[in-house]
């Protein structure tokens, strides 16, 4: 399993020149890879464009079923992904249970009874640690209880993939370390979690696989440090 990415986005500049990115990458399919690089390097535009928010050129295949190619777009909302930015934007007037609801009644809608790999519930309560507070109410938690809840809320629409860009930086460093356990039990999941942050602290208690984007048109640089979450292994190169 893995996610192919071969794609070209140009953007002018005010001068007449173009930046031009290009995410040439292969991605494991499952556990956390790390998406790191100054800003303006392309990190959450590539994001963007494996969701189909922005529309790049070239080819996109998760788990060899193909989103994009010359020919073919799918488009965002029939992805099968869940994207968590650096607010949770959970719905102020539902409870935690029903926010849950809406994320499971998303994934019944996209399979639409097609026999499909789907995430329990009661174990995503369990590593995030969130059954105490299903029956309350989003501005009742605090910033990490509320970004656990998005996390859940996410996965709860089964995707075939998890975006989470910067999704601790609008947070303090004392809820920042409440929620990191909880994102490391995100690595026990058979998916994929492509996690853009500026933080190397973060990077290097999460992340199995880091890329570091650099600046546009300079080589994108891959490296894998983990077989498993738990198994040392040498850093090696896949892709330039």
């Amino acid at each position: 399993m893995s996610i192919e990415s071969n794609l070209r986005l140009s953007y002018p500049n005010p001068d007449g020149s173009s930046l031009n990115f290009c995410f040439d990458l292969t991605l494991p399919g499952r556990g956390i890879t790390a998406i790191a690089g100054p800003s303006g390097s392309g990190k959450t535009t590539f994001l963007r464009c494996l969701a189909g928010l922005t529309k790049a050129k070239g080819f996109v295949s998760v788990n060899d079923t193909v989103w994009q190619s010359d020919d073919f777009f799918l488009p965002t909302h029939r992805r099968p992904i869940g994207y968590v930015f650096q607010e949770g934007s959970l719905f102020p007037h539902l409870s935690v249970n029903r926010n849950l609801a809406y994320g499971m009644k998303r994934a019944a809608h996209r399979l639409n009874g097609k026999a499909k790999r789907t995430l329990d519930l009661d174990h995503l309560l369990d590593i995030l640690g969130i059954q105490h507070l299903l029956e309350r109410r989003p501005d009742t938690l605090s910033g990490g209880e509320r970004q656990r809840v998005a996390l859940a809320r996410a996965l709860a629409s089964s995707p075939e993939v998890l975006f989470l860009d910067e999704p601790l930086s609008a947070l303090d460093q004392e809820r920042k370390e409440e929620i990191m356990p909880y994102l490391k039990n995100l690595r026990t999941l058979d998916i994929p979690i492509l996690y853009v942050s500026h933080s190397h602290d973060e990077i290097e208690n999460l992340a199995g696989t880091i890329i570091q984007m650099t600046r546009p048109g300079d080589p994108i640089v891959a490296r894998a440090r983990f077989a498993t979450p738990t198994n040392l292994e040498p850093t090696q190169s896949l892709a330039n």
